[in-house]
């Protein structure tokens, strides 16, 4: 869609979302200027020396694997301006409590093998078609909620499993305690009540996603993937200003459209003079999500696993079993600290040498807390990692923590430490109270707020530059 008469827009933040929706506008034609609060542009797709100088350690996202599938990144020239991707042997592993592992490979086939055997035929029958039809089906699911589908068997087959709960899917699905614990750790990325309805949706898609094209890192850090975008935006002319808060919208120069990669209680605070009663109500009413507790390590070897295999893998979910799993997540979203907390945790130096030298190591790792939770999980955190890792405590050199708190005053838009840009839930997927336009002329939302959600995708900023570019032409 191209625009005749070069318009002005201004985008506020350089996450993810604020460059897909810079890079859109300014492919369309129009002179689009960006706004970052920090002086390092990427929000929670950054990069920084957060433990010790000149080891770089990722402040939010680490791995990812809906990069490659989104069908906004898959048109952009990223490895021209210098973006690299790695894909460690196995996609991610699940250690439980018997020393062996539950191995994710880009084989479906392999990984039905490392299942239980009651499994494995199971295992195959989901898997097979939707990675068959993957880029079909995350198109449309990155579409969503708009209908009519236009493949609406493939979303049949997906939505007969992405609707349960994820603990049904575990159970419902599979008789081994294998395939049960690596379901239910695979539906943790929800960020839900795992007895929730469409609480297994987010794990499922990540689950495929591995089968296709893995789970990749990017060589040097997430900070890459930002500087790539930004370097690509900048070659359509487009510019950015870093160190710059914007509070108000009445601090922007005179603009033809803005789109705003914030939530909607940071909205409220920047436009509430301009904003009716009824939206302000609504943003009032919009519910924030539990927040993370994140941990970053420096390390005098490798993480020394009980199973070997964890080696083998970028990604680790540490959690244990079924019952494990849901009972962690459970207390979260009853407000408590988990006792035992389920763990993401990224291990990149193992596959990514310039991430830091040959005699330490990196590591981050963070779980779910309640919202803008105070506690302090570091014993816990370190404690769940001891536990598939005996020895993991004596191999920090040094640690760097952030509480929710933390990560909302380093990146506003993680509010309470809600790193999904609201609470989560099956209502939210299919009526979401907040998508792209605002009640003010020419001013659009496009932060993972809106549909399609979370993610390092950018197709919320995509979908939300696309509508505003509609009502420019109209």
């Amino acid at each position: 869609m191209i625009v005749t008469k070069q318009k002005t827009a201004i985008v506020i933040g350089s996450g993810p979302n604020g460059l897909a929706a810079a890079i859109t506008l300014a492919q369309a034609g129009l002179n689009v200027t960006v706004y970052e609060k920090n002086a390092v542009i990427g929000g929670a797709c950054r990069s920084m020396e957060l433990v010790k100088k000149g080891v770089m350690n990722d402040v939010g996202s680490g791995v990812h694997p809906m990069v490659a599938a989104s069908p906004f990144f898959q048109n952009l020239p990223l490895s021209g301006y210098g973006l690299k991707w790695i894909n460690s042997p196995v996609v991610m592993a699940h250690p439980l409590d018997d020393g062996t592992t539950v191995n994710v490979y880009k084989s479906i086939e392999e990984t039905a093998a490392n299942l239980d055997g009651v499994d494995e035929k199971a295992y195959i029958k989901l898997m097979t078609p939707l990675v068959k039809n993957f880029q079909t089906l995350i198109n449309e699911i990155l579409q969503f909620p708009k209908i009519p589908f236009r493949h609406p068997f493939l979303m049949l087959h997906f939505g007969r499993y992405a609707l349960l709960s994820a603990g049904g899917l575990a159970e419902r699905s599979f008789k081994g305690e294998r395939a049960k614990a690596f379901i239910a750790g695979m539906g943790v990325h929800s960020i839900m009540n795992l007895n929730k309805a469409a609480s297994s949706a987010s794990g499922l898609m990540l689950a495929v996603a591995a089968h296709f094209n893995g789970w990749p890192i990017p060589q040097g850090g997430a900070q890459k993937i930002t500087d790539a975008m930004a370097a690509y935006f900048k070659a359509l002319g487009g510019n950015i200003v870093t160190g710059t808060e914007i509070g108000s919208l009445e601090q922007l120069p005179v603009y033809d459209m803005l789109l705003a990669d914030i939530t909607p209680g940071q909205f409220l605070k920047m436009a509430s003079s301009q904003l009716p009663d009824t939206y302000k109500s609504k943003i009032r009413g919009y519910k924030y999500g539990p927040g993370v507790f994140k941990m970053d390590w420096i390390l005098d070897k490798p993480i020394p696993w009980k199973a070997n295999d964890c080696n083998k893998a970028a990604t680790v979910h540490l959690g244990g079993s079924l019952e494990d799993i849901i009972t962690a997540e459970n207390e979260v979203h009853m407000g408590k600290a988990p006792a035992r907390p389920f763990v993401f945790l990224a291990q990149p130096s193992l596959f990514d040498t310039t991430r830091s030298d040959e005699n330490q190591h990196i590591a981050w790792g963070y779980c779910h807390v309640s919202y803008n939770s105070t506690f302090d999980m570091t014993e816990r955190i370190e404690s769940q990692i001891e536990r598939f890792a005996p020895g993991f405590k004596e191999c920090i050199i040094a640690r760097h923590v952030m509480y929710p708190s933390d990560l909302e005053k380093d990146n506003p838009n993680l509010v309470g430490g809600d790193i999904a840009g609201g609470s989560q839930s099956f209502k939210k997927l299919v009526m979401p109270s907040i998508c792209y336009k605002t009640p003010i002329q020419g001013t659009f939302l496009c932060s993972s707020s809106t549909p399609p959600s979370a993610g390092v995708h950018g197709m919320c900023g995509y979908r939300a530059a696309l509508t505003a570019l509609k009502t420019l032409n109209s």
